[in-house]
């Protein structure tokens, strides 16, 4: 029986899709072949398909499945960084001459992507508010192959009605891809919702430990699929073996985080909003934000991350990220620990002078899990 039809269930999918037990010796978590090459019966005769490690490996192949599962897709592909899934679709989807809509606030590395790299083949792109679907369809031209979207977005958590966008993407002869990074597959399913591709950055909430780095494209479509895959061998960018053992072990106990990820934040975001020296609280849960009926609809809770702007202007936010204790002042996000950054001066310095700056005030917030009264502690004595 194939593992996608275990169950529908996301907790035992996420468990136990691509987790085979081992045939030689039971063993329930997958072995991890740390291995380059294989022995073949005869010349052509490959077991079980594996002849060279950047072309696949068994370790990978089981995270690959796992991820198709729990996204509800046809095929899975695992990257050594989400940077790396992202080149490889677009090389795979762009040529010369095309048009990519990007959104207006976005990861700094993808901004950086399209506009130091991606531009430098001959690639059009200009910028759209995805959250306003007008302005996603004014922004399209003949040449656009793609509409990318990031919901909830990075830094400033805005939300895209995924169903909506999908439709006039769709209509234009383009296609619709979600970066899923901050929602995960077990708040969000852009597949489900119309989306032609899911790309992650596995170093986050999914491999969620803050130990490993990974990225990832999943389908709707075979074909599209096949395609990515011979891009994925020709360009070499794989995911490795224990790399992929570290996000299998991560996605097992993925719900559970989400769970708690989102009742944290859930708190803390009230909390900014009471306090005198937040100016504007920037999360999906709370009912005050313009993305949150949206949010509601195509999400199972709102996620662990929260942006907030303070009164003081920069100093006073870069402030803030100093003077915490529990919250750890570093870069990326979705692990088990509570993060704290600026991202101006940090994740998204690549933007700065562009259509996606962030505001110089803004202070974001990666809630892990934490007990949540100390991190509420925490933040009130790092605010003053």
């Amino acid at each position: 029986m194939s593992d996608r039809h275990i169950s529908q269930h996301f907790e035992t999918l996420a468990i136990h899709a691509g987790n085979t037990a081992d045939p030689l010796t039971g063993a329930v978590v997958p072995p991890i072949y740390q291995v380059s090459t294989y022995k073949q019966d005869g010349v052509g005769g490959l077991r079980g398909g594996y002849e060279y490690s950047r072309s696949a490996n068994p370790t990978r192949t089981a995270l690959e499945e796992n991820l198709a599962a729990l996204e509800g897709g046809r095929r899975g592909l695992a990257f050594a960084s989400g940077l790396a899934a992202e080149d490889a679709l677009l090389r795979t989807l762009l040529t010369p001459g095309d048009h990519v809509v990007i959104p207006n606030d976005a990861y700094g590395g993808t901004f950086r992507l399209f506009a130091k790299v991606v531009s430098r083949w001959g690639v059009e792109w200009s910028v759209a508010d995805t959250s306003d679907p007008a302005a996603v369809r004014a922004a399209l031209t003949p040449k656009t192959k793609v509409v990318w979207v990031e919901t909830p977005s990075n830094p400033l958590l805005g939300i895209t009605d995924i169903a909506a966008v999908a439709q006039i993407a769709h209509d234009a002869g383009a296609r619709l891809v979600v970066d899923n990074t901050f929602a995960t597959p077990y708040l969000q399913q852009p597949l489900a919702l119309g989306a032609d591709v899911v790309v992650h950055s596995l170093t986050k909430y999914m491999g969620g430990h803050s130990d490993v780095v990974g990225g990832a494209l999943i389908v709707a479509d075979q074909g599209l699929g096949e395609e990515l895959a011979f891009h994925q061998n020709a360009m070499g960018a794989v995911a490795g073996p224990f790399d992929s053992w570290l996000v299998l072990r991560g996605t097992k106990t993925l719900a559970v985080r989400m769970e708690r990820h989102s009742e944290n934040a859930t708190r803390i975001a009230e909390m900014l909003g009471r306090h005198a020296r937040v100016t504007r609280v920037l999360y999906p849960g709370l009912p005050e934000h313009p993305g949150h009926e949206v949010a509601a609809k195509q999400m199972r809770a709102f996620g662990g991350m929260i942006s907030f702007q303070v009164e003081g202007g920069e100093e006073a936010a870069v402030e803030v990220c100093n003077r915490a204790k529990v919250f750890t002042l570093g870069e990326s996000l979705g692990g088990v620990e509570s993060l704290i950054e600026h991202p101006g001066r940090m994740t998204h310095a690549s933007a700065a002078g562009s259509a996606l700056e962030v505001p110089a005030d803004l202070v974001r917030l990666s809630v892990g899990i934490e007990n949540a009264d100390d991190l509420l502690e925490d933040l009130q004595q790092a605010l003053g």
